[in-house]
């Protein structure tokens, strides 16, 4: 099942009106924490709108298909949020985004999840054939103010934070100092930070980056080939193989922590032992390196005949890579390919690893002893299945 992250208000008014937009934490009506002028209570029924009523709440945020308010010309003069029934999964500590004019809002930050994103930009200078956020020439700074009035509202006990794009450098100096709110903010969350790679080419960018001094942050970088025409082809950008490898080199030499990943697919999965092999000689000192299940969303469904591969066809090549990485030292893990297409050699390296609003199981994964350690499916865009798709039972985790 598919969570709906963002949507149109059913309803809202009271707010500024020299404000656009707003950021908004929800608290349980029974919440104890300290409240911000960021704060709406959620309520859900009749009985939780009028203790919050009672209690003076200046903002309410109400989850209902119908009305629950008892007095609709009293909750005008506060803040007041409807949305419908189908986002009866925001919690107490959930974050969104509102547009006033519009209505429209997203989530933002889920207290209770384990995936958490913010989407930094919808622009990109590669244009990947793959991908699941098609880049957009758009004014979107507006996001990187979004997002810093966000982070004061994230619980600091939050485990991860990721952003993505786009490519989020690409104004890099206010992302940066987005970065610097997160190390003062959330000092002992992972901050994870997917990006070409291609701006850490400069030394200006590279050398800011390293005096964020975040404990624990991380480059997610793609290098998607061993051969440069072939990652170049894949992001449709001459020159960016050379790019994205002078910064990864320049990020290691400043101490940083690198991820390389490597998206699986008919352009880059029949060479996956090669460029496994070659990651491992040339780049062992990277931190992770993550070979990722493809996700037939955005681009990926327009191309759809030149990139599906059914990962059966290239579970020889992907296990040969994972043997070569391992055998150097690195730190290597398989994303979002289910346990029973892949060799059993590599299932200690299988993660579950897509987002949980998005992730998926087939009818055949309820007999399967592997579900609960399983990735499962997207079920985002045009999921495709591999024709090996079956339960495991304890008697194939036997032997070789």
């Amino acid at each position: 099942m598919t969570l709906p992250l963002y949507g149109t208000a059913s309803l809202s008014g009271g707010f500024r009106s020299d404000k656009a937009r707003s950021v908004i934490r929800l608290r349980a009506i029974d919440s104890s924490a300290k409240r911000h002028a960021s704060d709406f209570v959620l309520v859900k029924t009749p009985e939780e709108f009028k203790r919050a009523a009672e209690s003076n709440w200046p903002s309410i945020f109400v989850v209902s298909d119908g009305s629950i308010q008892s007095d609709l010309p009293e909750t005008l003069e506060r803040q007041l949020v409807t949305v419908p029934q189908r986002y009866d999964y925001l919690g107490d500590g959930d974050v969104l985004g509102l547009d006033h004019l519009s209505r429209k809002f997203r989530t933002l930050f889920r207290r209770n999840s384990a995936h958490n994103s913010f989407l930094v930009t919808e622009r990109c200078n590669n244009y990947c054939q793959m991908c699941s956020q098609p880049p957009k020439d758009v004014y979107d700074q507006w996001i990187l103010s979004e997002i810093k009035e966000s982070l004061p509202l994230i619980d600091p006990a939050t485990h991860a934070l990721t952003f993505t794009g786009g490519e989020t450098l690409s104004d890099w100096e206010d992302f940066i100092a987005v970065l610097k709110e997160c190390r003062n903010r959330l000092p002992a969350t992972a901050i994870q930070v997917l990006t070409n790679g291609r701006a850490f080419a400069n030394s200006q960018v590279v050398d800011a980056w390293r005096d964020i001094g975040h404990p624990n942050l991380m480059a997610a970088i793609p290098v998607y080939a061993s051969v440069d025409h072939i990652h170049d082809h894949v992001v449709q950008a001459k020159g960016a193989f050379d790019e994205t490898l002078l910064g990864i080199l320049k990020l290691k030499d400043r101490g940083q922590r690198v991820e390389i990943r490597v998206v699986l697919h008919a352009l880059t999965a029949p060479i996956i032992e090669d460029t496994g092999r070659w990651i491992a000689r040339n780049l062992p000192f990277v931190d992770h390196v993550a070979l990722m299940g493809l996700e037939n969303t955005g681009f990926a469904i327009a191309n759809d005949a030149m990139l599906w591969m059914d990962p059966v066809d290239y579970g020889d090549g992907l296990a040969k890579a994972v043997d070569h990485l391992s055998g150097a030292g690195v730190n290597v893990s398989i994303y979002n390919l289910p346990k029973c297409v892949l060799p059993k050699s590599v299932w200690p390296h299988a993660l579950q690893s897509i987002s949980d609003w998005k992730n998926g199981f087939v009818e055949e994964c309820d007999r399967c002893d592997e579900k609960n350690t399983c990735s499962g499916f997207f079920t985002t865009g045009r999921p495709r299945f591999s024709r090996d798709v079956r339960a495991i039972s304890s008697r194939d985790m036997i032997g070789p």
